[in-house]
């Protein structure tokens, strides 16, 4: 016998042909074999150790049994609930997972479609910030089908494009409408670039129009907490003297209290802060940081789900619209 077992092996130890070890641990249906030998393969398989030859599988099915998870910053707490969600819904189908990282960049967002055009993975699900539907045909012609996650609903035409998304727009309405029934009539705004800063800086300047009060917006170079931290900083040198300060997302609302501490300015007593995405860190910084729930982890099943859909069959023709709900969660900081 070889040092890694193979389906011969198997085969001999369980008294089977090797097409039938094949069969049962390959995924395929197996009403032709009986529930006592899919029982007996598979303990002499586990007893022996014998691990599926992948790229053999691949081979043979043209399948990976692998999705590509494409986030544009996975240091971001809020993409790694995003992927766990994908990663659960993934594995119940046996398929793996692979999170690859663009941090926005629109020729590391074209480099990762190129990427799984090249048999690497079934399908894809991604956040991306630069690349446009038609971006995606390649994928769509040769059976890779795309969900993708979305600030803002989007539509694919004809195209066999699913996406889910959370209105953020309508959510930064109703942070901004929040915040002035809190009574706070100087409400300045922080975001980065790209992605989800233009519906969201929308939702807060129609409410602040409506309402008569003047907008200040900083937009930084990205949503770190340094970015909030260098926005907040911009915004107490304008004189403008906001007594709320909404992000863009947790990581700048987090940088933001910080500029504040380090003012020695009382949050929310002088200034309130409202965030967006309910990180785990959002619970956990002094005061806790009100912000707005998107679930993320329910957003990653749901593409999974929509993704396996697609990928068995059970789903065809033109791309879907589905949204997904968001919570407004106050905690310590307004």
């Amino acid at each position: 016998m070889s040092s890694r077992p193979t389906q011969k092996d198997v085969a001999i130890r369980a008294g089977v042909s090797q097409a039938t070890v094949s069969m049962v641990l390959g995924g395929a249906t197996t009403q032709s074999v009986s529930a006592e030998t899919v029982l007996r393969i598979r303990a002499v398989a586990e007893e022996l150790g014998y691990v599926p030859n992948r790229f053999a599988q691949a081979l043979k099915t043209r399948r990976t049994m692998t999705i590509a998870c494409i986030v544009p910053d996975i240091t971001n707490p809020f993409y790694p609930g995003l992927i766990r969600g994908v990663q659960k819904i993934a594995q119940d189908h046996d398929y793996d997972v692979i999170a690859v990282n663009t941090d926005g960049i629109p020729a590391r967002e074209r480099h990762f479609l190129d990427w799984a055009r090249q048999g690497r993975v079934d399908g894809v699900i991604g956040v991306f910030f630069t690349v446009r539907v038609q971006d995606f045909v390649p994928l769509l012609d040769i059976g890779i089908p795309v969900v993708r996650i979305e600030s803002a609903k989007k539509r694919g035409g004809d195209l066999a494009i699913d996406d889910i998304f959370v209105d953020s727009h309508a959510a930064a309405i109703s942070v901004t409408e929040h915040l002035i029934a809190k009574g706070h009539r100087r409400i300045a705004m922080v975001a980065g670039t790209g992605g989800p800063q233009g519906v969201r800086v929308e939702g807060y300047r129609e409410v602040l129009g409506r309402a008569g009060i003047e907008p200040l917006v900083i937009i930084e170079n990205d949503f770190s907490e340094g970015a909030g931290f260098r926005a907040a900083e911009a915004i107490l040198a304008t004189g403008y003297e906001p007594t709320a300060i909404f992000a863009a997302n947790d990581l700048m609302a987090i940088g933001v209290m910080q500029a504040l501490r380090e003012r020695s300015i009382a949050i929310p007593g002088e200034i309130a802060v409202f965030g967006f995405d309910d990180i785990s860190a959002a619970r956990l910084v002094t005061p806790p940081l009100s912000t707005v729930a998107q679930f993320q982890d329910r957003m990653g099943e749901k593409a999974a789900e929509i993704l396996i859909e697609r990928l068995s069959g059970s789903r065809s023709g033109k791309g879907t619209i589905e949204e997904m709900p968001f919570q407004l969660i106050e905690r310590g900081t307004v």
